[in-house]
């Protein structure tokens, strides 16, 4: 029994110096303000003030803050916890303080509970806050005020036509820009004239061989000792006569290519051994330097004078009936 007793006394006194250790440690919490108006803010301060020579090493658990205290009631900002020492004078004395900003965008009146703070890792005996009140009013309207007024007056604006001025510059460009284009459109619609071209009549071939062999014989440069010039001429004005006469390319045929060709065309044997003459002579001399006797050269001219004469037949009988066609046509 003895020692029962002495184990109730042991725990009194321990119980006693916890309550008087939990005691020294105090909590609070002050709202700036318990009324605001919809959407307004106020301050809500939380402390936390013990002895320091009494708590060396407190362990203090502070409250978590959250988004929202409770429904409608939202946290807009939380500062740091600050430590300072009230009292200069008695510098064992420590405060700890959190501040927060609140607001509400419901009307109402919220109920906002104690904030819990553990100390030492006693979560059996938490210390509380103050619980604390905050009313949120609506915007007060004055319905004295709501009078009906008369609708005000047109606003007689005076006319400055610099304000048109702008509008006119546009104006007139785009109208400028539009004649343009259509003056543009119609000048590239516009059908050009007909060209008329008139043909002119083409000079049979052998008007203008014979033309030419003629200034060959008035000038005679052979007598000029220009035999290979004089040959030339001659058979550049026969090869000439038949490209034209005959459609054969004999500009750029050699003699014996001509003279190959020349077996198969309608012309009589006279004829040909005379183009045969005049080309194979005028071979010797610009190819193998061959200077024939002055006979020679009047007998080669007068060769290109009768095959030209003698093979123009065809071409005139050719001519006289395209024209009496075309005449027998032009009377239909």
């Amino acid at each position: 029994m003895k020692i029962k007793k002495q184990l109730y006394l042991l725990l009194i006194i321990f119980s006693a110096f916890a309550v008087r250790s939990q005691s020294s440690v105090e909590v609070h919490a002050v709202i700036d303000s318990s009324t605001i108006r919809i959407g307004a803010q106020t301050k809500l301060d939380i402390y936390l003030k013990y002895n320091s020579a009494e708590h060396k090493n407190l362990d203090v658990f502070w409250p978590i803050i959250e988004d929202t205290l409770k429904k409608g009631l939202e946290v807009v900002s939380v500062s740091p916890i600050d430590t300072t020492i009230p009292d200069k004078t008695k510098p064992h004395i420590i405060q700890q303080h959190q501040q927060l900003v609140v607001t509400s965008f419901d009307s109402g009146a919220y109920y906002i509970p104690p904030f819990k703070f553990i100390i030492n890792k006693d979560t059996a005996n938490p210390l509380l806050t103050e619980p604390l009140h905050l009313i949120v009013n609506t915007v007060v309207t004055d319905t004295s005020l709501a009078k009906v007024k008369d609708i005000k007056a047109p606003f007689d604006e005076p006319f400055d036509w610099k304000w048109y001025l702008s509008y006119a510059y546009y104006g007139i460009a785009i109208l400028v820009g539009l004649c343009l284009l259509i003056w543009l459109i119609r000048k590239l619609m516009k059908k050009k004239p007909v060209e008329v071209i008139i043909e002119q009549p083409k000079i049979p071939a052998h008007v203008t061989a014979l033309a030419s062999l003629e200034k060959i014989k008035t000038d005679a440069i052979w007598k000029e000792n220009k035999i290979k010039e004089y040959y030339s001429e001659i058979t550049d004005a026969v090869r000439l006569y038949i490209e034209e006469r005959f459609n054969i390319n004999a500009l750029e045929l050699t003699s014996d290519e001509i003279i190959r060709i020349f077996k198969t065309q309608v012309v009589d044997n006279d004829s040909k051994a005379k183009l045969t003459q005049i080309l194979s002579l005028s071979d010797f001399v610009k190819f193998a330097k061959q200077i024939p006797i002055e006979a020679e050269h009047t007998l080669t001219l007068n060769n290109a004078f009768d095959f030209v004469k003698g093979t123009m037949r065809e071409e005139v009988q050719q001519a006289e009936d395209k024209t009496s066609n075309h005449q027998q046509e032009t009377k239909e």
